[in-house]
């Protein structure tokens, strides 16, 4: 047990710190559709100019240079306007310099793991914690040949971090590279072109609380009406004062709509984002908020009822509910989705299972679910996997990132705890103390659902390992120890079975007199022709 990494403590995880809803622009006119392009194409012309300026700035940019190139997109738009731009320009900056540090250290991972196996003769084995050599000289020549392209990428990369370069795209890195392949992409040129010019387009105003309907860029008021304040050189489309255009179309948010209507009435600040689905032909607009995170509960007080264990794969959720002794009760559940097609899709899918997961934990009573803290960016490099491909694609495939911000979300609305614990050796414990155990003849349990248990009662402190069964002659009266998961801190858990009188402990012999007399035997074949049958009065009883 000494090469074993040390295990975390469970927390509880913070609840969500913003609301984002998303409805449709429906019935839109010509003349609306031609209002926004063109005020969409116009900004996002200022949001790429102004991008530029802030990767040229790098390290050296300062508050002075944000006033300057402000005041030049005000010019241009309005003040309102200009500052989205900035603050979506210096989010997406610092988004790339994340990235970049990322790639340095999954760059740095990959040129260590590469050397330490190049070092190692052909053929050698790993062990537990470290890779063995490459299997064959060919491997070791190509790998070797690999390595310089790592340190060549990483001296460039570091070069350019030092420097403060950073490379963004507006409209998407993927979306650029899929122009050189269109026939694999079964696009046209001029469907790529109109998805590219509506990824750059720009159409997102920032909230302002103590303004009218919390936004004076775009304004929806309570009854739907949705107007937009026009930039300066487009002044000649208002439809209404104060050089606004209102849209003919009126919107509605089904989700949450109660509560963005008492903000927009409020006054408060609501930010909102209007964008075009090249590929359904239809506008949406997205509203949000930041709402005051929700007090955490103490993880006694989450874990009063039991809890839930979660195993995260890639097809489905394996779920098994726990009691407050760690013990499985009932039948496991799983919970389905599919990820095989596109993002809204798998989004869809994922949002189903996790509402079917905290119904079902609503109707059982159960105040907190555990899942585990999963992290895979370290993980998927082939330098650490090598040939294990399908390995790789299993763990990229999981959407533990985006399922741990869906399920903290939606479970802050219900009233439940989400519980994280350390993914450490759960699957490997689960189903070496619990999946055959926990089989019966009418039920198959799989790897997942044991690993589910170990989440659960790795979430209530409890050991993953279950509790031996005492050697066969402790199991008698003469010990009487018991094999239920009680707690420690349980009274009478250690203790004799109680001393009940009667035949199963065959302490005291059993009342005659409530018991029928007979001078003949049981069967008929025992039955002599000189004995008879005597059947004793009923008994009195006071």
């Amino acid at each position: 047990m000494a090469d074993l990494r040390p295990i975390a403590a469970p927390f509880v995880a913070l609840g969500p710190s913003g609301v984002a809803v998303r409805t449709r622009l429906g019935d839109l006119t010509p003349a609306d559709e031609k209002a926004l392009r063109l005020v969409g194409a116009h900004l996002g012309s200022l949001a790429s100019k102004d991008l530029k300026a802030r990767c040229a700035d790098g390290l050296e940019h300062s508050t002075e240079s944000w006033a300057a190139r402000k005041r030049d997109l005000t010019a241009e738009s309005s003040s309102r306007w200009a500052g989205s731009i900035t603050k979506a320009t210096h989010d997406q900056w610092a988004l790339a310099r994340r990235g970049q540090a990322a790639h340095v250290q999954s760059l740095e991972a990959g040129i260590t793991t590469i050397r330490h196996r190049l070092s190692l003769p052909v053929g050698e084995k790993g062990t537990k914690r470290t890779p063995g050599g490459y299997r064959s000289a060919h491997e070791w020549f190509n790998k070797a040949r690999r390595l310089h392209v790592l340190e060549d990428r990483l001296d460039q990369v570091r070069a350019d971090r030092e420097a403060g370069r950073v490379h963004v795209v507006r409209g998407g890195k993927r979306l650029l590279g899929t122009r050189d392949n269109l026939d694999k992409a079964q696009l046209t040129e001029a469907e790529w072109r109109e998805r590219w010019e509506a990824g750059r387009w720009f159409l997102q105003a920032d909230g302002e609380s103590g303004k009218r309907f919390g936004n004076e860029t775009i304004r929806i008021t309570p009854e739907g009406e949705v107007s937009i304040k026009l930039p300066a050189r487009l002044a000649d489309l208002a439809n209404a004062r104060h050089g606004r255009y209102v849209l003919a179309a009126k919107v509605r948010f089904p989700h949450r709509g109660q509560e963005w209507a008492d903000r927009v009435e409020a006054n408060r600040a609501v930010a909102y984002r209007i964008h075009y689905d090249t590929g359904r032909g239809r506008w949406y607009v997205d509203a949000s908020w930041r709402i005051p995170p929700t007090k955490t509960i103490s993880l006694k007080a989450a874990l009063a009822d039991g809890v839930i264990g979660v195993d995260t794969n890639t097809d489905h959720l394996a779920a098994w509910r726990l009691d407050t002794h760690g013990n499985p009760t009932g039948r496991p559940r799983r919970f389905f989705f599919d990820l095989s097609r596109g993002a809204q899709h798998r989004d869809a899918q994922v949002r189903h299972a996790l509402t079917r997961l905290l119904n079902w934990a609503k109707t059982c009573g159960v105040k907190a679910i555990a899942v585990e803290d999963l992290d895979f960016q370290t993980e998927k490099t082939r330098e650490k996997h090598g040939r294990k491909r399908r390995f790789r694609q299993l763990i990229s495939g999981m959407p533990t990132g985006k399922l741990r911000a869906r399920l903290t979300s939606m479970a802050d609305a219900t009233g439940i705890a989400i519980i994280a614990v350390d993914p450490a050796y759960t699957s490997k414990w689960g189903a070496q103390h619990w999946q055959k155990p926990m089989a019966g003849p009418t039920r198959r349990t799989t790897r997942h659902d044991a690993a589910s248990i170990a989440i659960g009662r790795r979430a209530q402190g409890h050991p993953i390992r279950r509790r031996t069964t005492p050697p066969r002659a402790h199991q008698s009266d003469v010990h009487g120890h018991r094999t239920i998961q009680a707690d420690r801190h349980a009274p009478g858990r250690e203790g004799p079975r109680p001393r009940i009188p009667g035949p199963r402990t065959r302490s005291v012999p059993p009342d005659p007199a409530s018991t029928r007399a007979t001078r003949t035997s049981k069967t008929v074949r025992g039955v002599r022709s000189d004995q008879v049958w005597v059947q004793d009065s009923l008994l009195l009883t006071d």
